[in-house]
């Protein structure tokens, strides 16, 4: 072997384990749901706090911030999840899903670790995140770390504003996404 094909493989190598280093400093926050059912659309308010905090331009309605991926913590906003976000996924170690929820014994803010499952509950059109991981295990022979940080909402008729109440609860489910991210990245948030 030359000298030039040990230097070639040598960068491979180092180009390689930068390549899982920067995979391993990573993190995705992935907001979802419908801007035009009122407090459905939280996620799209808290990522967009979320990216002001993380001195970020904000998300225009029209803008899913897939086109700006490469940062240290990443964040999009998604009408719902689909399968092709697997593949988006492989840069990242760290994924936290933005949802509203409507849980009556839950916190206003709930936190909770994604388990990838491959069953969905019932008939239903739209993805779950523990089904989105499930994918990404089978396809890609790897594990992710995932959690849910779900918004309690209140008011979910047409409408493209937040009621007041869920409004309350953007900035602290910012400080719950940024409690949730490794401390080097949360130094960059902070």
């Amino acid at each position: 072997m030359s000298a030039l094909d040990r230097s070639h493989r040598r960068q491979t190598r180092q180009e390689r384990c930068i390549a899982v280093w920067s995979r391993l400093l990573r993190t995705l926050v992935i907001g979802y749901g419908n801007l035009d059912r009122s407090d459905d659309g939280v996620a799209h308010w808290v990522v967009n706090a979320l990216r002001r905090h993380l001195g970020l331009e904000a998300l225009g309605e029209d803008s899913t911030g897939l086109e700006t991926l490469g940062q240290t913590v990443d964040s999009v906003f998604l009408t719902q999840l689909v399968p092709e976000l697997v593949d988006v996924l492989t840069a990242y170690n760290l994924v936290i899903f933005v949802d509203a929820h409507v849980f009556q014994n839950a916190p206003d803010v709930r936190c909770a670790e994604v388990v990838p499952s491959l069953s969905q509950p019932g008939f239903t059109h739209h993805m779950t995140p523990q089904l989105l991981l499930a994918l990404f295990g089978r396809l890609h022979h790897q594990e992710l770390r995932a959690s849910v940080v779900a918004v309690r909402g209140h008011h979910f008729d047409f409408g493209r504003s937040l009621s007041a109440a869920t409004a309350a609860l953007v900035e602290p489910a910012v400080r719950q996404i940024v409690n949730l991210l490794p401390a080097s990245q949360g130094k960059l948030a902070r």
